[in-house]
């Protein structure tokens, strides 16, 4: 996880996006520090998710330049893991299968035996709090567990980057703050950014972008474009107090009058 002190970790340079004659993302640069926590929020039709493929190496921008680490990202990489939203579990794999996927028929685990694969998959079904259902199926699992499974097969194959496609959306309004804290745990928020990995989050929930990031990147629609970065300067490591403070109210409340008529107008054209 070496990187050029000072340099970013990624950077988007002009970038933009066209599906066929549709303008779906114009003009984007943006700087992604080493170990930082990025939000990304905007109305529907914001380019979200086609900033996340493109950077994830699943889509090529139409112009501009997307630089890993100062190199092209040209496709996928083991460099880069993505979770999405629906889960994405094998079915026919228990916990335990679906955790060491990777490891076993992917590039994350070469030169790892089998020892060591099994030690890495354990080690990782332990951080997600999985412990004790390692030989259940996704059918067996609750929805936070399932996305439990999910953040542990992201994690067990140890990329540099974790790019995060509304994992918490499908869940319950409970069992989403609950990961929402996992989450943090698990970037280990209260080390130093040297010693955690660098994460890019898309949500449509202002208050889970607030309460995670660094910074919150906000994206205008039709064509999406860069509108606003936003500091989040709530100190960590952040707990349910966080929430309750009048600062993370005003910055929740700042986010959302920037996206707030275009928001309105998504949802009626």
């Amino acid at each position: 996880m070496m990187t050029v002190p000072n340099e970013p970790k990624i950077r988007l340079e002009h970038v933009g996006k066209m599906f066929d004659s549709f303008v779906a993302l114009d003009d984007l640069s943006l700087d992604i520090r080493p170990g930082e926590f990025l939000a990304i929020v905007g109305p529907s039709g914001s380019g979200k998710t086609t900033v996340l493929n493109m950077l994830a190496g699943l889509d090529r921008q139409s112009s501009g330049t997307i630089l890993l680490d100062g190199k092209p990202i040209a496709g996928p990489g083991p460099d880069r893991g993505v979770m999405f939203q629906d889960y994405a579990l094998f079915p026919w794999q228990t916990v335990r299968g679906n955790v060491g996927f990777g490891l076993t028929h992917g590039p994350a685990g070469a030169g790892l035996d089998r020892a060591a694969r099994e030690a890495r998959v354990a080690r990782v079904i332990d951080l997600v709090n999985l412990g004790g259902a390692e030989e259940r199926y996704p059918h067996q699992l609750s929805g936070g567990m399932r996305q439990r499974v999910a953040l542990g097969r992201l994690i067990a194959n140890e990329p540099e980057v974790l790019l995060m496609d509304e994992p918490l959306a499908a869940l319950d309004a409970q069992t989403r703050l609950v990961l929402q804290d996992e989450i943090l745990r698990i970037w280990r928020q209260d080390q130093p950014a040297a010693e955690r990995r660098t994460v890019v989050f898309i949500t449509h929930g202002i208050d889970e972008a607030v309460y995670l990031a660094d910074r919150v990147v906000v994206l205008g629609s039709r064509p999406g474009r860069l509108k606003a970065i936003v500091d989040v300067d709530l100190p960590r490591p952040r707990n349910e107090a966080t929430r309750a403070t009048a600062a993370f109210a005003d910055l929740s409340r700042s986010i959302w009058e920037l996206i707030r008529d275009e928001a309105i107008r998504a949802t009626v054209e």
